[in-house]
């Protein structure tokens, strides 16, 4: 396992490069980078038939940079300049946790002010050299695909906080325990949690752009589809805990030919230091687990590449607004459902019934996007026909 990309580039190389990365946040933001390119490629693509339309917005230029602005600039260069300057005084801290240094009070107090002032300068200055003798309202076509930025970060920030909610609720007395490590740990996220939250923020600002949801649905699809592959990958790479139950068995002899971690695996050195101590290691990742699981995060990784080469490939074929998602449903519903029979997970107990949190949404992913299939094939042969009749 690679808990960081230091022992990437060690396996790799043979070299040790003291790096504060983590493998799973690196695949995180990999993943966030092909969401982006694969929605701007159905931004333009949405756009060229017509069905949405870039945003009339109007821009005040040749004004003053007003307090408010200034202030909330240094503000900006103060954390970071507290932190950055702070971190890499304090360099060898850092690599050993950082996410408890980012996120600890620790900082250089100089370090954010100087930085602090001169975002405030840099505002200022720009601001100064564009300024009008009057302010004069300017209006603006922008095109849907140009709000990218704004957009994945509030998909990044709300699914976030929807991946922690929903983690802390399926592990409630964990959470219950250490209430302040749970919320602050970047480790424990809940895929489903981060998709219902990050997409209805996604869904409430894009709404206000006018888009309709059923397009931006549709638009978003494959790109989450083929970011939940490589956000599988990283959580393979680095053993973030998302692996199977226990595998004793021999391998098929059908399946000879694939390795054989690819059957059965330890997760070495994994980044949640889960299991018992590996003899001869030393440094802060020196345990594996202490039977062989399924490594079902590499599972994940080729059913969703799978899943995501079907969804691109059919994408220009279906017509039907909302219809791709309800796809997009079904097929991330069963394969949800179906790695979840050999993954570890909590599981809740109902009426003589127990589910984990993923199988109860996954079934309800699959029930909704059939019902999504048919709505959406049902509303399109009715716009068809109203139109026939218009034109009979």
């Amino acid at each position: 396992m690679f808990p960081t990309l230091s022992h990437l580039i060690t396996y790799l190389f043979g070299i040790y490069i003291p790096l504060p990365v983590q493998t799973f946040g690196l695949f995180v933001g990999f993943a966030f980078l092909l969401a982006y390119y694969i929605f701007k490629i159905e931004f333009v693509r949405k756009e060229q038939q017509g069905l949405i339309k870039p945003v009339k917005q109007e821009i005040t230029v040749g004004e003053p940079a007003q307090p408010i602005e200034i202030l909330m600039n240094a503000l900006i260069g103060f954390i970071i300049g507290f932190k950055l300057i702070y971190a890499a005084l304090h360099y060898v801290e850092l690599v050993d946790n950082p996410q408890a240094l980012l996120l600890s009070t620790k900082g250089s107090l100089i370090g954010g002010l100087l930085l602090g002032a001169l975002f405030a300068y840099w505002l200022y200055n720009d601001k100064k050299k564009q300024q009008l003798p009057e302010k004069k309202i300017e209006t603006h076509h922008v095109h849907p695909y140009e709000f990218m930025g704004k957009i994945l970060a509030r998909a990044a920030i709300w699914g976030l906080l929807g991946a922690k909610l929903f983690h802390n609720l399926e592990y409630w007395d964990d959470f219950i325990r250490h209430p302040v490590e749970s919320l602050l740990s970047f480790n424990g996220l809940t895929f489903y949690g981060g998709v219902i939250v990050g997409g209805l923020a996604v869904i409430y600002y894009t709404r206000k752009l006018g888009i309709h949801p059923l397009h931006m649905l549709d638009i978003g699809a494959p790109g989450m589809m083929l970011g939940y592959a490589v956000g599988r990958l990283g959580c393979q790479l680095s053993g973030d805990g998302d692996w199977g139950i226990e595998n004793l068995h021999a391998k098929p002899a059908g399946l000879q030919w694939i390795p054989d971690w690819a059957w059965t695996f330890k997760f070495p050195h994994n980044v949640m230091n889960e299991g018992v101590p590996i003899m001869n290691c030393e440094g802060k990742f020196c345990h594996e687990l202490p039977l062989p699981v399924y490594p079902t995060s590499f599972y994940e990784f080729l059913m969703c590449c799978v899943l995501f080469a079907l969804l691109w490939t059919i994408r220009r074929r279906v017509h039907a607004m909302g219809m791709l998602f309800a796809i997009y449903l079904i097929l991330n519903g069963i394969e949800r459902f179906s790695i979840e029979l050999i993954r570890v997970n909590s599981k809740y107990h109902l009426l003589g019934v127990s589910f984990t949190q993923a199988e109860f949404i996954s079934l309800l992913m699959i029930v909704t996007g059939f019902i999504g299939i048919f709505y959406t094939r049902s509303k399109a042969q009715k716009a068809s026909y109203s139109m026939t009749q218009k034109y009979a």
